[in-house]
This record gives structure tokens, C-alpha cells and sequence, in this order.
């Protein structure tokens, strides 16, 4: 993968297919190539070339030691869009990633010709901030825990009852976050947008779409709804029986209203 230095570390990246860019944006801990399971060929199909790329922590990207914010994470994706001379380009994100969007496009609307914002939200509620405060000190107090309990956990937390509710797919899953090793990404695992940022959103001039899961437990539909709320003339699409990674659950209908998003504009 070439290589391109952006806020004084190096980015992995890959451009595929022909056609106007997108950006994609990965969620955390997860590296790029996630994407081209299934959403960067249906768009390379539709004409638009792809871009993927592996946020700081993710090798072979630079994995800077400490704490990550979110900010830093958003310097990097301007100076990526920079570098490669994207913008103003379309922008699909996921989770981590659709934050990261978020921010771009409030503190540099020349670079986002559009957004599709995957898995978001703009606040958190009692819930998903407990679930923050425990992982923090889950890391605080340096317990590494097994490789399955970790898996399950994902899987768990992840998927939706539908594919849970699949013996062969649930087998498939564990082996798959097993094999992943746990939580990666270095100092993402430390990224905690915490406040309410919806008054934010109220800036963003570029055209949204946000993308929710009905079964999802990071960012349930209340909190994704939410953010279309915040954002003008956004538009909401939310897809049953998928979880978080509804993007994997559930392509086809998510590869539809992102393509459906980005021909508009």
C-alpha cells in the first residue's frame, strides 16, 4: 500500500476503481480493507472511485504512542483529503469514523462534497457512556482479558439477534474475532467524543445521510436519529436486523442507500 504523510505521521491507503472519489472512514480498531469486503466494489460498480485508508494505530499506518483524541484522528483525515488533493469529496463513514466525518465537515465544509454517516451520534446517553467509563478502566488497570471472552463479547455487542440467532454465522464470527486478537488500534481505544455535540451539527452545510441499525447497541436509532435531527436537511435511513456492523450484516441494503446518497450528489 503507498503511503502519504499527513499531521506528521504516515497514512496506508488504497485507491481502487474510476470514477469522482469517496473517502471511506473506518470505525475504530478496525483497518481499512474492512471496507472492500463489500462496499468499495458496489461502488466501484456504480463509478466512483474509492479510497481506504488505515486510521493512526492501525498498521501499517504510524500507531504514535499514548492517548488518541478525536481531534487528532480528524487532523489526520484533512490531511489525507490534502495530500491527495480529494476535495471537496464525498465522505462515507462508520461509527468512529462517521464522527470523524462529522467534524470535517463542521471545521472544513471546503473539503465535503457529501456524507453518508454509518452507525453515529452526537451524544452519548447514560448507557453508552457507562459502557466507555468501564472499558477505560478495564484498560486502566492493564488486565488483558482471553481471546475468546473478547470475541464473544464482540459478538455479542456487534451483531444482531438475527445472525445470533444463526448457529453456523455465529461460528463464523467468533473464529473471526478470535483470530483478530481483541481490541487493536493502539491509543483509538482512549478517543472518547464525550459532551453533546449536536448544537455542532447545526453548522454542517453539505448534504448527510445517516445510515442506522435497528439492532444496533454502540449507536442505537435514538442517538442516530438524533443526528439527523441536528444536521439540515439531512436525511435518515434506518435497516432492520443488523447491529453495529450492519454494513456486514446487511450489505445490500446498505450498499443501496449509500449509492442511492451519493448519486444525488
Amino acid at each position: 500500500m503507498p503511503f502519504v504523510q499527513a499531521n506528521g505521521i504516515r497514512l496506508a491507503y488504497e485507491r481502487s476503481g474510476k470514477g469522482e472519489p469517496v473517502l471511506m472512514i473506518m470505525g475504530s480498531s478496525a483497518a481499512g480493507r474492512v471496507w472492500t469486503t463489500y462496499q468499495t466494489p458496489a461502488l466501484q460498480r456504480a463509478g466512483y472511485e474509492t479510497i481506504v485508508f488505515d486510521n493512526r494505530g492501525i498498521p501499517p499506518s504510524d500507531a504514535p504512542p499514548g492517548k488518541y483524541a478525536l481531534a487528532d484522528m480528524v487532523a489526520d483525515t484533512v490531511g489525507l483529503i490534502e495530500a491527495l488533493a480529494l476535495g471537496p469529496c464525498r465522505i462515507v463513514g462508520t461509527s468512529l469514523g462517521a464522527m470523524i466525518a462529522q467534524e470535517v465537515a463542521i471545521d472544513r465544509p471546503d473539503l465535503v462534497r457529501c456524507a453518508a454517516l454509518i452507525a453515529t451520534r452526537g451524544r452519548e446517553d447514560v448507557f453508552r457512556r457507562a459502557l466507555a467509563v468501564a472499558d477505560h478502566a478495564l484498560l486502566d488497570s492493564g488486565v488483558t482479558v482471553p481471546p475468546g471472552y473478547a470475541a464473544t463479547r464482540s459478538v455479542m455487542e456487534m451483531l444482531s439477534p438475527a445472525t445470533l440467532r444463526n448457529d453456523a454465522a455465529v461460528s463464523s464470527w467468533l473464529e473471526i474475532f478470535e483470530l483478530a486478537g481483541g481490541a487493536g488500534g493502539g491509543g483509538q481505544a482512549w478517543v472518547d467524543p464525550v459532551g453533546d455535540r449536536r448544537d455542532r451539527l447545526r453548522s454542517i452545510a453539505a448534504p448527510c445521510r445517516v445510515i442506522a441499525f435497528t439492532d444496533d447497541l454502540i449507536c442505537p436509532p435514538h442517538l442516530c436519529a438524533e443526528v439527523a435531527d441536528g444536521i439540515p436537511d439531512c436525511d435518515y435511513v434506518e435497516i432492520r436486523d443488523c447491529g453495529h456492523m450492519g454494513y456486514l450484516e446487511r450489505p445490500e441494503e446498505v450498499n443501496l442507500a449509500l449509492i442511492e446518497f451519493l448519486d444525488k450528489h
